[in-house]
């Protein structure tokens, strides 16, 4: 295995180890658990599966751009990113084990259950799923094509930055509208505080990023 992979490997495994306890203490502890445990088709549980999917690839990116640039400023980012989304991600399949529920499934679209009373900020609801259209491995708003990621890996030095900043910002805006959806939706109290942690936390990193990319003359892409 290259070092990125294994350096991806380590943090998912960090992550999960210290999700363990977390995710008995703040989901599942005290009174009775199985008033409060999830259907596999709530939004609770919809939440955490799209938003581990959708953390992984930001890690994978993450640790992409700091073997591809020399950048300070972009590497620490890189950095906080692929450490805070792996801990994240470690929480909600820590959730999910908890709740007995799968952490695939294959009855439901992803983020389907961003319908659900039709709660979708800036989508449509009425095609019963988020009307996002899945392709070349984009599986939900804001995640990188297969073809991004093969830019992303071939660049390096300040295009390698670029490409990464305006990727994670596409990222990031398709992850707080997931998160808004959870604050709506879920009904579990340490999730709901989780996505809306993801809520502001993003939002600050988007406005970090965009000024990144203005200091190496690009600009924000929309897709």
């Amino acid at each position: 295995m290259t070092r990125t992979h294994w350096a991806a490997i380590t943090a998912v495994v960090l992550a999960l180890l210290f999700a363990g306890a977390a995710t008995v203490a703040s989901a599942g502890g005290g009174g009775d658990a199985k008033s409060r445990t999830p259907s596999t088709d709530s939004a609770d549980a919809g939440f955490a599966r799209d938003m581990a999917v959708h953390h992984q690839q930001a890690v994978e990116m993450s640790f992409i751009v700091r073997d591809r640039t020399q950048g300070d400023e972009v590497r620490r980012l890189a950095y906080d990113i692929a450490n805070t989304q792996a801990n994240q991600r470690g929480m909600m399949l820590g959730w999910l084990d908890l709740w007995g529920l799968p952490k695939v499934s294959a009855d439901s679209e992803p983020m389907a259950w961003m319908a659900q009373e039709g709660a979708h900020p800036g989508h449509s609801a009425h095609t019963g799923h988020s009307g996002h259209q899945a392709k070349d491995g984009a599986l939900m708003q804001g995640m990188a094509t297969r073809a991004d990621l093969d830019r992303l890996g071939k660049a390096g030095g300040k295009q390698a930055e670029i490409e990464y900043l305006q990727l994670m910002i596409i990222h990031h805006n398709g992850g707080i509208s997931m998160a808004e959806g959870c604050v709506k939706l879920c009904t579990v109290g340490p999730e709901k505080e989780l996505a809306e942690g993801m809520v502001a936390a993003q939002r600050s990193e988007v406005e970090l990023m965009v000024d990144l990319l203005h200091k190496r003359g690009a600009e924000v892409r929309t897709s």
